[in-house]
């Protein structure tokens, strides 16, 4: 696991499965390519085959997204592509939608805009809060990402 987050809670879970972690936060490189340089060889070196975002707030450089093209999967808190980039969640509260959600997609170079491999979606009632609507689109994403990547395992092992 690697995180730009020393904060990040997933760290310690990720410790107490026995899974490495690698704590980069971007201000210790030179440049966003040497950063990501750093984390592609981390990860090529462990053979990884599939990179999973959750909480990683960064545009991935084209160099990134080259070493693992079609191998990057996020999970992006809107219907797709409704409310793409980093405020979705508040995009569509204050565009007043009856309806938002959650969309995993294989990230590219473009953002956000990756072909979506699964999605749900989440209701907003007149009673929703942006506090509200946020918890449950987080709930949503927790029960549909582990399924999504799992689905998506299923089929790159057939292919």
């Amino acid at each position: 696991m690697v995180s730009d987050n020393p904060q990040a809670y997933a760290i310690q879970r990720a410790r107490r499965a026995g899974i490495p972690v690698a704590v980069l936060t971007a201000k210790s490189f030179s440049s966003r390519k040497d950063h990501e340089k750093f984390i592609v060889s981390i990860l090529k070196g462990l053979e990884v085959d599939l990179v999973i975002l959750a909480g990683y707030m960064r545009i991935l450089t084209p160099y990134f997204i080259k070493a693992y093209k079609g191998r990057i999967l996020n999970i992006h808190p809107s219907l797709l592509p409704l409310f793409k980039g980093a405020h979705a969640i508040h995009d569509a509260f204050k565009a007043g939608v009856k309806e938002t959600g959650v969309s995993v997609h294989v990230v590219t170079v473009a953002l956000d805009a990756g072909p979506v491999l699964d999605r749900t979606k989440v209701k907003r009632t007149s009673r929703d809060t942006l506090g509200s609507l946020e918890g449950k689109i987080h709930r949503a994403e927790h029960k549909l990402y582990p399924a999504a990547i799992g689905r998506y395992l299923k089929r790159s092992k057939r292919g």
